[in-house]
């Protein structure tokens, strides 16, 4: 033990820390790193999917949170059954069973108030009815139904605009406004959603917006077979080689080029390092399978590499043969004239990409470390949910072996060579 310094009458006394504590220190606060207020004094960005906490709410059916969108309240997204799919839909929206949503909109009896239409969809003799209950203060409920959202909205907004008409307020057009927007279907989140649902994927006439969504985890569906071997298998287009030249344009200087392929370089390194949160795999409403983008994806972009063994192309032929033998889909690309890249069994998802008379993809070949290597890049903004497509370009063959398109595009060719 080692003596301190200085006589008893200092007033001196150990301390369970290393030092000596004496009348003159002053003791800190314990509780001095303690947080006492949760306040945050700075700009905070909080980034979420919101689409899925809205699909998660949805799907566990919890009354106690409301997705609201504007004056649209969402209540029930509903379900579609395999003998509902071919009916309840159109081009711009789908109509599954059991959807309630709730708008809020202009009186028919007052032109200065708002009232409440909850809006519902049912099934009556194997088609859609589209009911509209108003819900107004100091009157009675009234129910109105028809065959479609616009003709059970046609009921509501047409007194509306008389009155709006008559008290000289801003006039209304119901000829512009449609009965889908109306009923919340045509909303982001809201199609999202039913894009999600099982089996829409067979609605041949709607138009998808995201693609098939897997916002919502639903059960394993009911095989009514009972076997998946005793299904039907739909008959799948042979996917055929692609020939594509890369050369410079007359107005394009070596050094430019040199440039680009540097940028090039440096962008694949960096589609490599990040294509697996880009893409996911799902079925698609063009053929078979599908890859869809898993995030928002700028215009010209990198998105995937098209991968695969690379072969000469009198083994090429050879392949294809053997594996149409096989009964095999072929997933061929070709680089040049010389090679080719056989992605039939060794390739990775790129290969799934379908073709599109509207594409939002082009390929392009560039030249990383003296080797020649197939990008699948982004020509436009691509949302999350979308599905990838590029143009095949095929040679155009005679009528016996034509390949027919179901991409489904506006300016669709109908058939893809």
């Amino acid at each position: 033990m080692v003596p301190l310094g200085g006589d008893r009458s200092s007033s001196c006394s150990p301390s369970s820390t290393p030092g000596v504590i004496s009348d003159h220190t002053v003791l800190s606060d314990p509780y001095d790193s303690e947080l006492r207020c949760f306040s945050v004094f700075r700009r905070v960005f909080v980034q979420r999917d919101e689409a899925r906490q809205i699909a998660a709410i949805v799907q566990r059916g919890e009354r106690q949170h409301t997705f609201r969108v504007g004056s649209l309240l969402f209540r029930t997204v509903g379900r579609l059954l395999p003998h509902q799919i071919s009916t309840f839909h159109n081009e711009t929206a789908i109509f599954p069973v059991g959807y309630h949503a709730n708008r809020l909109y202009w009186s028919m009896r007052h032109s200065n108030r708002r009232c409440k239409y909850m809006c519902h969809i049912e099934e009556v003799g194997g088609q859609p009815l589209f009911k509209v209950k108003v819900v107004e203060k100091g009157y009675e409920d009234l129910v109105l139904t028809g065959p479609s959202p616009k003709a059970v909205w046609d009921q509501i907004l047409e007194p509306v605009a008389q009155m709006r008409s008559s008290s000289g307020t801003l006039k209304l057009f119901p000829a512009y406004l449609k009965g889908e927007d109306l009923f919340g279907l045509t909303t982001s989140a809201v199609s999202r959603i039913i894009e999600s649902l099982p089996g829409v994927e067979a609605c041949e006439r709607y138009t998808f917006r995201y693609g098939r969504n897997p916002l919502m985890e639903w059960p394993l569906a009911f095989n009514p077979s009972g076997s998946a071997r005793s299904e039907p298998k739909p008959c799948q287009a042979k996917r055929y080689d692609l020939t594509f030249f890369i050369s410079l344009s007359p107005g394009e200087s070596v050094a430019a080029a040199h440039q680009g392929r540097h940028s090039k370089a440096a962008q694949y390194r960096r589609m490599k390092a990040e294509w697996k949160s880009n893409v996911y795999l799902a079925r698609s409403r063009i053929q078979g399978l599908g890859l869809y983008a898993a995030r928002d994806i700028e215009k010209c972009t990198m998105v995937i590499e098209y991968i695969g063994a690379i072969i000469r192309s009198e083994v090429a032929n050879r392949k294809e043969r053997l594996y149409e033998s096989q009964n095999r889909g072929v997933y061929m690309f070709r680089i040049d004239n010389d090679y080719v890249i056989d992605a039939t069994i060794t390739g990775g998802p790129a290969r799934y990409i379908n073709h599109s008379c509207a594409p939002n993809c082009i390929t392009e070949v560039v030249n990383v470390e003296k080797e020649n290597k197939i990008i699948i890049s982004s020509c436009r903004r691509i949302q999350r949910g979308e599905e990838l497509s590029y143009d095949y370009k095929f040679d155009l063959e005679d009528d016996q072996h034509k390949i027919p398109c179901h991409c489904g595009a506006v300016n669709c060719r109908k058939w893809m060579n």
